[in-house]
């Protein structure tokens, strides 16, 4: 994303969103007023507002998920079902005529129309928010300004007219960048993102800012994805630890991170109720574009030093007790098209005698002088591989190189976005749809929303484009490799590993059951 897109709805934080009054006590424990039937599960307080364009991170994703229902839905193993969508058909080679289900309510009891999709689309793109750059395929994009391709037929009948043909488009329907919003919301957008609408399986029933969120079933909803409970209270911990310990103690129900503090007990402490498959999910380190040292020839020697200086295998295995995989590329094994066979992927194996010698190569071109400094959230359960990445690279390039711990999420993401950071920060992916393009274009594309290192390289960007147009799966993920090969030249992120999702639930819940990317899949879990 462009350092100087901003969204003009939005007061900012990274994991905020909020309601009522009222909820957990201070150390986190504990729910809602009334919440005894609700399901508790550890999250982290939202970025933004819950406005479906403008939530690009999990603390957000999640709620907005429950409370949101799109075009259509990805199940347990990313296949993608009709949610809102009667039907979605191809006419010609770049255009589609989507139908809704003409019983599709907001939690008001109005309908769901076209005119709710097209017009929260549109402003998605008119107000740059970070889901921007998911509208690109769509003929006439253009940030600032509203989508030419779409047009409404009648209140349940809209067509989309890409600019060029794409194979995997239906697909990317089910990512919040193309929920609808009702149109109550565009009065007001900040006011509205703290206590949207919904017409999605729950409803917000309250927000308690840096303590929890609460929702409930929406009677309206009549999808396939009905709750099958009374309700989910996202608990804001600040310490992956205490969610854990509360966890055991059966005071959480459900936690999709398991501290690395527990990473060799967790499997006998749970038994069955432990958690522990591969995901959708990428971790790296950003080192920012503009940052002293890591730009040009001097900056691209730099990158692949540190890069060859970070021993990942030994970090997974004794930091992660194996519950992560070295990295071989930029998107994930769980994905199609996935290859640990890239040329340039050498870059990504530890080699300190070539870290040395990149390193040195650099310093003739300018010395290097001060600390590198990796920037991470300290709620997150990060601390541990950080400091053994840090302490890695320190010792196989004789440099001063540390850990920059922010207390949360909000404050790194803060920062972040505002380009206030200097040095490199945490980074990754959680896939927002089952395709190698989304792990792609959002982080590294010129301008993408989540381009938070400010990469571009024309190169890269054309084979992106390639790929988009490119006649179908097979053939796109083909060429998506091919612009990875471009990554592993010029390192925009360093690759680290891919993580299983580690988590579990209690006693007290039966039907838990986690997606491909990670996320449990609340609307199914039960209370005993």
């Amino acid at each position: 994303m462009n350092a100087t897109k901003t969204v003009a709805v939005l007061a900012a934080g990274a994991l905020t969103l909020g309601l009522a009054a009222c909820g957990s006590d201070s150390d986190g424990n504990g729910g809602a007023a009334g919440g005894s039937n609700y399901v508790t599960t550890r999250s982290s307080e939202p970025q933004n507002p819950l406005i479906p364009g403008n939530t690009n991170e999990i603390g957000g994703g999640n709620i907005l998920d429950t409370i949101y229902a799109g075009l259509v839905y990805y199940d347990k193993d990313g296949e993608t079902h009709n949610d809102l969508a009667e039907s979605i058909d191809l006419e010609g080679d770049k255009t589609y005529r989507v139908k809704l289900r003409e019983d599709a309510k907001w939690s008001d009891g109005s309908p769901v129309t076209s005119k709710d999709f097209v017009d929260a689309w549109n402003r998605v793109v008119e107000d740059s928010m970070l889901g921007a750059d998911f509208f690109e395929s769509i003929k006439g994009f253009e940030e600032g300004k509203k989508l030419e391709g779409l047009t409404i037929e009648d209140d349940h009948t809209f067509t989309i007219e890409l600019d060029q043909p794409e194979a995997d488009f239906p697909t990317r329907l089910g990512y919040a960048a193309f929920y609808p919003m009702h149109e109550s919301a565009f009065d007001d957008l900040a006011a509205y993102g703290e206590d949207p609408l919904s017409n999605g399986p729950y409803k917000l029933a309250e927000w308690n800012h840096n303590q929890d969120a609460v929702v409930v079933p929406n009677e309206e909803y009549n999808g396939p994805r009905k709750a099958q409970n009374d309700g989910i209270d996202f608990v804001f911990y600040a310490q992956t630890d205490a969610a854990y310990a509360d966890l055991l103690a059966g005071n959480l129900d459900v936690t999709d991170a398991i501290p690395d503090s527990a990473f060799s007990t967790f499997n006998d402490e749970l038994g069955d109720r432990a958690v522990n498959q591969p995901a959708a999910i990428f971790q790296s380190f950003t080192i920012p574009e503009n940052e002293a040292h890591f730009s040009g020839e001097e900056g691209k020697l730099r990158r692949a030093a540190i890069s060859r200086a970070i021993n990942r295998e030994e970090i997974t295995s004794t930091i992660f007790d194996s519950t992560r995989t070295p990295a071989t590329d930029f998107t994930s094994p769980v994905i199609p098209g996935h290859s640990d066979s890239l040329k340039g992927e050498e870059v990504l194996e530890y080699n300190p005698e070539e870290a040395k010698r990149l390193w040195a190569e650099a310093d003739k071109i300018a010395p290097w002088s001060g600390t590198f400094k990796i920037a991470y959230n300290a709620d997150g359960g990060h601390q541990a591989w950080v400091d053994a990445v840090a302490n890695s690279i320190k010792n196989t390039l004789g440099i001063e190189a540390e850990g920059n711990a922010y207390p949360d999420f909000k404050s790194l993401r803060d920062d972040v976005t505002n380009r206030r950071l200097d040095g490199a920060f945490r980074t990754g992916w959680q896939a927002d749809y089952p395709s190698m393009g989304n792990f792609l274009s959002p982080l590294y594309s010129t301008n993408g929303g989540s381009n938070d290192g400010d990469y571009s390289n024309p190169e890269f960007d054309a084979l992106l484009k390639k790929a988009a147009n490119a006649g179908d799966v097979d053939q796109a993920n083909a060429i998506y490799n091919q612009a990875q090969e471009i990554l592993l030249q010029d390192l925009p992120a360093i690759p680290l590993w891919y993580a299983n999702v580690t988590g579990g639930y209690s006693e007290n819940v039966d039907n838990v059951h986690f997606s491909w990317k990670s996320v449990p899949l609340f609307h199914e879990i039960t209370k005993k």
